[in-house]
């Protein structure tokens, strides 16, 4: 008789072996991250540990794989409460061979894209849902958004934004397939807690179903080696929440074992953007602490459309002949700039070893051609090797011009990586070259009041950057958002909503006044 232990010894070989048949951009654009088994036991541990202690199983997966899940199912419970057990698997490669490989057990496997199936009548649906749903970007579902959108909010009250991707769809869709009181845990990115597509998931888990507990596992512990994403188990139960309603978080470790723990009331939800704060900050305090963005307007840098034909050294635009009035200067990626200060040259350059410049021309391409002919010739390359034809580059007026960008004297890295000891993923800079910066920089620009103070005592700019390196990286995690890895990211409103108390305090140490116009209410 093959045991179970045998059968899923048979799953995790064919999932190495129907994995390798792919190419990481196959399974990348159908979203295609296998669960590991101990994740997978560990999560269906959780689900039987808050479903009734006694009564028939009714389980699906509407995102099946190889049926990770369904083993372990098997493995936490009794056979004689399993009732039914449905998979949907949209991937004949991944669904004949599991298909194959749970035959004789009471496994219903459904070859068929779950997001166009009808749900069952009420005695017929589960109450058990445990799903990985494909990790499918927005930009994948070309053709399909109209339809999802339209499904997601008949079935779930879920008005989902064309940004969103495929798993808040398969979340949405399973609410019609649920049992009253019936349970769901689902493996999901993280990011919908931050994000803006992520509001609708928010209110449909705050007001059409009963939250009970978010994990988040630690970022630096990627679940999947393969997708570069921060994972969450999000559990909650099919009936609608009570008024003074409590969620638990939890942080690190396992789902019954975290490392950190907080009970949030729902209240509090649903007036925080950023989820992915509990439970290891406090809720957030409406107590007039100034933020960056009444010292600074931030900007994200700017986007070339192709680094590698835009960014050249002095070198190359040398050998070139290539005229320099039609670069500008700008400062190397975060990961080769290991300075806090960026000094200039006699030209206004940035004074550091290998200086690149962005080319940035407005002359239309005749007359490029009249007064620039290695430039023309340049450009020409760029026509024949399709760079004209990229997404922004397409898209603009003179399609070799940059977007008006001014340079500022205050840099942020964009994305970094955090560890577990602390370490801050987020640096500013003090530029005092002409330099702008691509988009793995933002930039802070003083606003009129400052850029005043700045004008009257430019030594202040020394103190101001120290002040922003000051910041905690607790502050600035608590407004980012993270992703697999450790790798944080801060988009321009999230860094301008950055704890500004070390700025203040330069100007409450003397008179203990801040600069007209740039006072905190």
């Amino acid at each position: 008789m093959t045991t179970l232990k045998h059968i899923e010894n048979q799953r995790q070989e064919l999932q190495v072996k129907l994995d390798d048949l792919k190419t990481q951009g196959e399974r990348n654009v159908m979203g295609q991250y296998s669960t590991p088994i101990a994740l997978a036991n560990d999560i269906l541990t959780h689900a039987k540990n808050i479903m009734p202690k006694s009564g028939k199983i009714r389980f699906l997966d509407p995102a099946f794989g190889t049926g990770s899940f369904f083993s372990a199912l098997n493995n936490i419970f009794p056979s004689s409460r399993i009732e039914a057990a449905t998979g949907y698997e949209i991937d004949e490669h991944y669904g004949k061979p599991a298909s194959q490989l749970w035959s004789k057990t009471k496994l219903n496997i459904q070859l068929k894209d779950f997001t166009k199936q009808t749900p069952l009548l009420e005695d017929e649906k589960y109450n058990l849902i445990i799903c990985n749903p494909p990790y499918v970007r927005h930009h994948h579902l070309k053709g399909q958004k109209e339809r999802l959108q339209a499904k997601a909010l008949a079935s779930a009250n879920m008005n989902l934004s064309a940004l969103s991707g495929l798993y808040c769809y398969f979340l949405a869709l399973s609410h019609t397939w649920m049992k009253k009181n019936g349970i769901a845990g689902w493996l999901i990115p993280s990011e919908f807690m931050d994000v803006n597509y992520g509001r609708a998931v928010k209110n449909y888990l705050l007001n059409e179903v009963t939250l009970l507990q978010v994990h988040r596992f630690d970022p630096n512990d990627a679940q999947f080696e393969d997708a570069l994403v921060s994972s969450a188990v999000v559990w909650f139960k099919n009936k609608k929440p009570s008024k003074n309603h409590k969620v638990k978080f939890t942080f690190g470790g396992t789902i019954d074992n975290p490392m950190h723990e907080k009970e949030v009331s729902s209240h509090v939800l649903a007036t925080e953007n950023k989820w992915t704060r509990f439970p290891l900050s406090d809720e957030r305090q409406v107590n007039g602490e100034p933020k960056l963005s009444d010292f600074f307007s931030v900007k994200r840098g700017i986007a070339t459309g192709d680094n590698k034909f835009f960014v050249l050294t002095r070198e190359e635009i040398e050998s070139r002949s290539l005229p320099i009035g039609q670069f500008r200067p700008i400062l190397p990626s975060p990961r080769y700039l290991k300075i806090t200060e960026v000094k200039a040259d006699e030209n206004g350059f940035p004074d550091i070893e290998n200086q690149l410049f962005v080319l940035d021309c407005k002359l239309p391409f005749d007359e490029v051609k009249r007064l620039h002919p290695e430039l023309y010739s340049y450009l020409e390359e760029g026509i024949q090797s399709g760079v004209s034809e990229r997404y922004l580059c397409k898209h603009r007026k003179i399609w070799y011009a940059q977007e008006k960008r001014l340079e500022s004297q205050f840099y942020c890295t964009y994305i970094g990586r955090s560890d577990k000891e602390g370490k801050k993923p987020f640096r500013f800079v003090l530029n005092r070259s002409n330099a702008i910066v691509a988009n793995s920089y933002l930039i802070l620009y003083p606003k009129p009041e400052l850029e005043k103070e700045i004008y009257k005592a430019p030594e202040l700019n020394e103190r101001l950057l120290e002040a922003l390196n000051s910041i905690t990286g607790k502050a600035m995690l608590d407004e980012g958002r993270v992703y697999g890895g450790g790798m944080h990211k801060m988009e321009p409103k999230e860094l301008a909503n950055v704890p500004a108390t070390e700025i203040q305090k330069l100007f409450d140490g003397g008179s203990g006044q801040l600069p007209t116009g740039v006072c905190v209410a």
